[in-house]
């Protein structure tokens, strides 16, 4: 099996008069200069500024957060223009290095590795390129002293912002707190992230939450292990309710502010990088595989013959679970689908035909499923290839019914968030057309276009969900014009907008 791999003036303005009499042409040109435009903060008051959210906010990259990333993070990056009009101090809850991931008492702890790098054709570890490091930030033993401004937690839901104990040590081996969270609690290692904000009573805030309300969900293929949030219930349970809490009290000392909706998730690279059809296979291999899977599609064959016009089992299904391979390079993986009829449960003479079927345009693979496909599930046999003598598991493919419920949730979700906005007088940033447009064209800032391609595009991270600096500083500027119309600053007429250009977007392998 082949690996699969990523492909990754100034001008002046010369004005004439032009006369009829010779003797009255002007030829001393006039240079039309622009005339400066002061910034103003408008009505807005940024003195204490403070930031609410998730990854998006912590300023998450590449898979990781680190110390680069948290500098370039996207409420740092506001907060450097706020003090230019009456901003004050913005407190970080930085890492101890550049490496990225995090341990306990000395130990890594397990999901929280080092960051992701360029190794050539695609994301790798930073260890593969590297060698072993250590990674230094310990959640037991060198947690940073707050109060922080920065109040971003890499995997937060919305309801989990309310959350009393998410900060708690003694919860993370329960599975009941966040270790990024631990690092900002401090002495009061039960406080939730809503109550480290209100008291420091923030004059501004921004909030860009729920996301991993659907993104949990999206990355690990609709599975059931990381369920879509309610989105109604009381705070602590459903997104209305909690989003509600959120605003509410953050407001209710008269605080100003600025959110953000959700993406669409299913347009970012980490669902659109890896193709439904990415297996080779010479003609040999390929008459194996269909010798292997003859007695399966021999029972789909006489099932459907024993089912005939009872109209469980249509010809559109028999043909979807067919199993095809031919000589070439566009094979279609082999996936279980859930959705599948259940013919055992029909008939019981049907019972070891599982619910599988080859991959269409339809679905969505995982960005991590790059590099399992085509290894082998059983080493040393060459029967076991994953994705194609064996089928991929419900968590690497999000099937069109699992894209349909992020679909409903997304939509239901973003319409509580403008509303409460709105109804909170806040700035409103549309995050969700803003990443449509990145993956549909692309979006031009200044000298740069960047689009939604992994690697190629600029604007997203290794991992596929995270922006890159460049990106967090493209949607920096779209928050900093939804507060030029809501508060009349002048961020985008005064010319203080990031240049993009500026941000870079990878980093190093050896960046210390």
């Amino acid at each position: 099996m082949k690996k699969l791999k990523f492909i990754y003036i100034t001008i002046g303005i010369l004005a004439f008069t032009a006369c009829n009499d010779p003797e009255d042409v002007d030829i001393t040109p006039e240079v039309l200069v622009e005339e400066s435009v002061a910034l103003t903060a408008g009505s807005a008051d940024f003195s204490n500024y403070v930031s609410l959210g998730n990854s998006l906010t912590a300023g998450f990259t590449d898979g990781a957060l680190f110390q680069a990333s948290q500098t370039l993070s996207l409420p740092n990056l506001l907060s450097q223009k706020f003090s230019l009009v009456g901003g004050g101090s913005f407190t970080q809850p930085l890492t101890n290095d550049n490496l990225g991931g995090l341990a306990a008492g000395g130990t890594r702890i397990p999901g929280f590795g080092p960051r992701l790098v360029f190794g050539g054709a695609g994301p790798v570890g930073l260890e593969t390129l590297i060698g072993p490091v250590t990674v230094t930030t310990d959640i037991a033993l060198n947690n940073p002293t707050g109060p922080f401004n920065n109040l971003g937690v890499p995997g937060a839901k919305s309801f989990h912002l309310l959350a009393p104990g998410y900060g708690n040590l003694d919860n993370v081996s329960l599975g009941l707190a966040n270790p990024y969270f631990v690092r900002m609690t401090g002495s009061t290692p039960n406080a939730s992230v809503l109550e480290l904000a209100v008291a420091q009573a923030p004059s501004f805030f921004s909030l860009w939450g729920g996301e991993n309300d659907v993104l949990g969900y999206a990355t690990t293929g609709g599975d059931g292990t990381n369920p879509i949030t309610p989105v109604s219930g009381v705070p602590g349970v459903g997104f209305d309710g909690s989003y509600g809490a959120l605003i509410a009290t953050l407001t209710a000392g008269g605080a100003q502010g600025v959110v953000a909706n959700i993406p669409n998730v299913l347009n970012i690279p980490h669902f659109t990088t890896v193709p439904h059809n990415p297996v080779p296979l010479d003609a040999a291999t390929a008459a194996a595989v269909n010798g292997a899977y003859a007695p399966y599609n021999g029972g789909l064959q006489a099932a459907f013959g024993a089912l005939t016009g009872t109209g469980l089992f249509t010809q559109e299904e028999l043909d979807a679970r067919t199993i095809s391979f031919t000589a070439g390079t566009n094979n279609a993986v082999v996936i279980e689908d859930e959705t599948l009829t259940d013919l055992g449960a029909i008939n019981p003479a049907f019972a070891a035909l599982p619910k599988i079927r080859q991959a269409t345009e339809a679905d969505l693979i995982v960005l991590p499923a790059a590099s399992f496909i085509g290894t082998l599930a059983v080493p040393g046999n060459p029967l076991t290839v994953n994705g194609v003598a064996v089928p991929l598991a419900d968590k690497w493919v999000l099937l069109p019914s699992e894209q349909a419920e992020i679909t409903v949730a997304t939509e239901a979700f973003n319409q509580i968030i403008a509303a409460t906005a709105s109804q909170a007088g806040l700035a409103f940033v549309d995050a969700y057309t803003l990443l449509n447009q990145l993956a549909n064209g692309g979006i031009t800032s200044g000298d740069f276009t960047l689009t939604s391609s992994l690697v190629t595009g600029s604007a997203f991270s290794l991992d596929g969900v995270h922006p890159t600096a460049r990106g967090y500083a493209l949607i920096a500027n779209e928050f900093m014009k939804a507060i030029d119309v809501t508060y009349g600053s002048n961020f985008e007429a005064s010319g203080n907008l990031l240049n993009v250009g500026d941000y870079p977007t990878n980093f190093s392998p050896i960046l210390q």
